[in-house]
């Protein structure tokens, strides 16, 4: 397995001062522990070195979010203009990163620390850079095929950049399916959570098939009088999240122990969140569904448990799996 280094100074290449590897792995702990404390809590669970190589990755995939959406580690979004010019940012950095040479941000230098250490490929970012893409043309989905293909760019090709850098082959093609059926079912839970504030954004992940099929004008499906056709839309999307989790399961148990035991803890995490919004019904947006300290921890010791039994034998019959959606986007 590659080493670590760590030098002790800075090094200096063309000017500029790339940190040292543990600086910048300080630096992605805290972008962790700011942005998604579900995921700091699981990744606690990996051995030192896989977790630190998670901390690096996530470092890059949220300041990636934040400069297309031009945040700080989420929140409210900002505003429309100068998306493409962020983008163009965003693969600039990237490029410079998988070059080797020092990008000025943190974050794309943990992703060029990262990359030299697992295997990472320039064509896995560029997976997940289409989703900054998809919104910065302020695309939306038509179909359910869309909708999946958007959840593939953000957060199935993030599954796929996670498992690699848990250890497994970038050639390991079965194991990486499943790894981003993972990141799909966490997509489509965020995504059913998350309507009311991309709403108030100007943005809808709803795929205009599905909105018509149920008889609720476009962009108009977080009116009240409309909740209640919204229910059975956002049922439907909770359902193909755990779908997508049960698929994800039996890959996970191809993962070392503790890496397991990290997926599993966080597929309950996530997997709770889209149960929760489908329970709640018309009343799922009130307030923005949580999982507590307290229900997480519960979530761990159930995983470890899971670690020790027989995945699932097999999956649910899935509408499009990680390769169609790589073969579809490349044709787009």
């Amino acid at each position: 397995m590659t080493q670590i280094a760590t030098p002790a100074q800075p090094e200096l290449v063309e000017g500029r001062a790339r940190p040292n590897r543990t600086a910048l792995v300080a630096q992605a702990r805290d972008s962790i522990m700011r942005g998604s404390k579900s995921f700091a809590a699981a990744s606690q669970l990996f051995d030192p070195q896989t977790r630190e190589r998670v901390w690096l990755l996530y470092a890059w995939c949220r300041r990636c979010d934040d400069l297309a959406d031009d945040q700080d580690h989420g929140g409210e979004l900002g505003p429309a203009a100068g998306a493409q010019d962020r983008l163009a940012t965003i693969r600039t950095l990237t490029e410079l990163a998988f070059a080797g040479e020092a990008t000025g941000d943190p974050a794309f230098d943990a992703l060029g620390v990262v990359a030299r250490e697992t295997g990472l490929t320039r064509a896995m970012a560029d997976d997940v850079i289409g989703g900054f893409a998809l919104d910065a043309d302020a695309w939306r989905p038509r179909s359910e095929a869309d909708l999946l293909q958007y959840c593939f760019h953000v957060a199935g090709a993030v599954g796929v950049m996670m498992a690699v850098v848990m250890g497994v082959s970038p050639t390991d093609e079965e194991t990486l399916d499943r790894a981003c059926d993972l990141g799909l079912a966490f997509q489509l839970a965020n995504i059913a959570r998350d309507l009311d504030e991309d709403d108030a954004a100007g943005r809808s992940y709803l795929p205009l098939d599905w909105l018509v099929e149920a008889d609720i004008p476009p962009g108009e499906h977080m009116k009240p009088h409309f909740r209640g056709a919204l229910v059975p839309i956002v049922a439907r999307m909770c359902a193909l999240a755990q779908d997508y989790e049960v698929s994800a399961r039996i890959g996970a148990a191809r993962l070392p122990l503790r890496s397991r035991w990290a997926v599993l803890s966080a597929a309950g995490i996530y997997g709770a969140i889209g149960r929760e919004v489908a329970r709640a019904g018309p009343h799922a947006w009130d307030h923005r569904v949580t999982t507590s300290t307290a229900a997480k921890l519960g979530f761990v010791v159930k995983a470890l448990a899971q670690c020790l039994l027989p995945p699932p034998r097999s999956a649910p019959a899935l509408p499009w799996t990680r390769r169609q959606l790589a073969e579809r986007a490349r044709a787009a």
